[in-house]
């Protein structure tokens, strides 16, 4: 194979590697606007040919990795939604609990479920699901 063919065949396999946004928000399942959005906030690395966008497969690979997540949040140095500490989140919860996030929310508000803030999120101890869940979720309606 000479340098040509070879370079030819080089140029074919980066071209393979590259998606346009709307494939990108496909593969992430997102909307096209929120690639768009990465990009202009440089979360995600892309270039623009004339009116194109095109994102190498490398790129979108580290942006889905370091894109953030509120799992992964932090607060005063440690997560702050340590399932392992017994720590979670509002939409943790409701998803432990199988009811949506609004229950678990105004559970929190009238005070039948304990939940204390760190900065702006909510954090929910295991025991006080668990507490819930056997005071007010699984109540049997007394037959009388």
């Amino acid at each position: 194979m000479d340098d040509t063919a070879w370079s030819q065949g080089q140029k074919t396999n980066d071209a393979a590697k590259v998606v346009s946004i709307t494939e990108a928000a496909r593969i992430n399942n997102v909307t096209r606007q929120a690639i768009y959005v990465a990009i202009k906030q440089k979360k995600l690395k892309a270039t623009k040919d004339s009116t194109r966008w095109t994102i190498h497969l490398d790129d979108l690979e580290e942006y889905r990795r370091n894109k953030y997540s509120r799992t992964k949040s932090m607060f005063n140095g440690e997560l702050l939604f340590d399932n392992k500490k017994g720590y979670y989140s509002v939409n943790q919860a409701a998803k432990l609990l199988n009811v949506p996030a609004q229950k678990i929310y105004y559970a929190t508000r009238v005070g039948l479920l304990k939940a204390s803030r760190r900065g702006a999120a909510w954090v929910i101890l295991a025991d006080d699901i668990k507490a819930y869940q056997d005071n007010y979720l699984e109540k049997k309606p007394k037959v009388g």
